[in-house]
Formats: structure tokens, C-alpha cells, sequence
């Protein structure tokens, strides 16, 4: 894909506080080979975040709230209003989407210990059609094990989410948060508790350089160096800072999302640090915004959403039940 940051221009580089994006958020799980049938997490091989970024629903004029109309990007917009995405077309496949596949086959506790995980870009597109050869069923021969079959991915939750950089006193403590909030379903059912999809969630978020070798921190684990984000330079130089005095000669080996530009690669290895329950990460008024945005649609209208087959996608994950 072609990188959106130009070279040349550092001030796309540059620390941007607030929301960079908002959007809309699906979950995902495939259940493990030769699984037809999941009844628990014991069952299921992976657990994939779907990311469909959206244009602000509202836009301040002075004292005004108005809606936008139609993909235009408002770009004065209120705490609050500044997270809430317009409403999502249907039966439209052409929309830009980031599939983020989740190291860890489900999501931390919402209470508790600071837990760390890790996810990694797997695609990223502008036609979800495309993501169906991921989505897809598959049967395969293997020399040891003869035919082996891995079943369609499951549809299991969809909600709303937003990605907020919150400026620290120095450089240092700076942070990017992603905070969702789940509409379907409502209230979670045995799948989303399985999985650790729960009602409201946050994450600190960190990415991490492709130069630096070794595991990501925690997990114990990393992609091979030639999987691994093919960011350009102007990315390398001004925002991991590669070659600057006194580091690395690769630079940082994590930063913020200074830009969202660094998820838009395949590849791009995710630092992710579960935040306080709910979506407290993006602040009081955020918070409370993306809760009310949290409006729920018809469950035929989330298929709709996605513009995929509803046959491929039994309704019972996202109602909660295991299948």
C-alpha cells in the first residue's frame, strides 16, 4: 500500500494530541484445525480486531454542533464530539480497514494487574472483500498429517472505538490510547467472556521499531525481520529516530502512535498495555461520548455493515453463544 506520509514534510511527524481516529471495531475468532465446532476458548486458534476508521459524525462551528454530511472530514471538533464516528454505510464494501490479529487469543481482564500483549497489522485494505481469502474456510494436505480443515472465522462483536494521543509533561510520558465500547452484543454473552471482549476496554498503545531485534517486551515473541513493517525513512529518522546521538544506531525501540500512518503497514508490531476498566484512557468527556455513540443497530444491519456473506457468519457468536 502507498504510504500516506510524504517525505520531506517532518511536521507529519510531529507528537499530534487528541483523536486521531475514530471508528468502527469488529471481533473476530477462527476456530482452531480440524475444530468444527467451538465450546470454549480451548477451542479457538486466534482472536482478530477488525478497525474500520470512520469520519467524526459532529463538527464545532463557533457555538454550533452540526453533522457532517457525507466522507468530508471535519476538523474543528469538540472534547467529546471529536470521538463519535458517523454512522457506517451499508451494503458498501469500499471501505479502508486495518486487521489487527491479537498475539494472545483473547483480550486481558478488565480489573486488575496493568496486563501486557501484543498484536501485529495483518492486512489493510480499502475493499473488505479482499478480506475474505483470510476469513475463508481452507482444507490442505499436510505430509504428516494427511487433510486438515480450518473453518471460517466467527463474527463475535462490534462496537465503537476512537484513538486519542495524550500529551505528557515531558516527551517521555506521552501516550496513544485506544478505547472501544461494545454494541453487539449487549450485555456480552459466554463468547465476548471467554475472549475478553468486555462491555468498555482501553489500551495504552505502543509501536514497535522493525530495526530493533529481539521479542516484543512481554510477550516473548516477534515477527521474523522480514515480516516485519516496511516504514519509510521520513518514519525511521523523525519518529523512531534512527541514527540520533546517545541511542541505538536504529533509534527508539518503541513510540507512541505520534501518527496513525504507523498502523497503516503490514507488519506493524503492537505494544498493548490494558489501561483502567471502561474507556477511561481518553478522558472523562471522551469516554462519555463514545458510551452514548454506543447506539445499537439491528443485528442485520452489522452483517450489512460489513458487506460479507451472511451465511459465512452464524449469528449465535454474536449473540453470545459458542458455535
Amino acid at each position: 500500500m502507498k504510504p500516506k506520509v510524504e517525505e520531506g514534510d517532518a511536521s507529519k511527524y510531529f507528537f499530534h494530541p487528541g483523536v486521531i481516529e475514530r471508528g468502527h471495531i469488529y471481533f473476530f475468532y477462527r476456530p482452531k484445525v480440524q475444530h468444527e465446532q467451538v465450546h470454549s476458548i480451548d477451542d479457538v486458534k486466534n482472536l482478530h480486531m477488525l478497525l474500520v476508521p470512520r469520519p467524526p459524525k459532529f463538527s464545532v462551528y463557533g457555538d454550533q454542533l452540526a453533522s457532517s454530511s457525507g466522507e468530508e472530514e471535519m476538523t474543528v471538533l469538540s472534547e467529546g464530539a471529536d470521538v463519535v464516528p458517523a454512522a457506517e454505510t451499508l451494503d458498501q464494501p469500499n471501505k479502508h480497514y486495518r486487521l489487527l490479529t491479537i498475539g494472545k487469543k483473547r483480550l486481558p481482564e478488565a480489573e486488575g494487574a496493568r496486563e501486557v500483549f501484543w498484536a501485529t497489522v495483518t492486512a489493510v485494505g480499502d475493499n473488505l472483500h479482499s478480506l475474505e481469502g483470510k476469513f475463508g474456510e481452507r482444507t490442505y494436505e499436510t505430509k504428516t498429517r494427511g487433510v486438515r480443515h480450518e473453518g471460517h472465522v466467527r463474527l463475535a462483536g462490534r462496537g465503537v472505538y476512537a484513538i486519542a494521543n495524550k500529551k505528557g509533561h515531558v516527551p517521555s510520558r506521552n501516550a496513544t490510547h485506544l478505547a472501544y465500547y461494545l454494541t453487539h452484543p449487549s450485555p456480552p454473552g459466554a463468547v465476548q467472556e471467554g475472549l475478553g471482549i468486555h462491555t468498555a476496554s482501553s489500551f495504552v498503545v505502543q509501536v514497535k521499531n522493525p530495526l530493533a531485534d529481539g521479542p516484543m517486551y512481554g510477550a516473548g515473541v516477534g515477527l521474523a525481520a522480514g515480516k516485519r513493517a516496511h516504514y519509510p525513512d521520513g518514519i525511521l529518522d523523525h519518529i523512531f529516530e534512527r541514527g540520533s546521538r546517545g541511542r541505538h544506531e536504529y533509534g527508539l525501540r518503541f513510540t507512541t502512535c505520534q501518527t496513525i500512518d504507523l498502523l497503516e503497514y503490514e507488519g506493524a508490531e503492537l505494544l498493548m498495555i490494558a489501561g483502567r476498566s471502561g474507556v477511561a484512557g481518553l478522558g472523562e468527556h471522551r469516554g462519555e461520548a463514545l458510551k452514548e455513540a454506543g447506539e445499537a443497530e439491528s443485528e442485520e444491519d452489522v452483517f450489512r455493515e460489513l458487506a460479507m456473506d451472511r451465511e459465512a457468519f452464524p449469528a449465535e457468536p454474536l449473540e453470545g453463544q459458542w458455535i
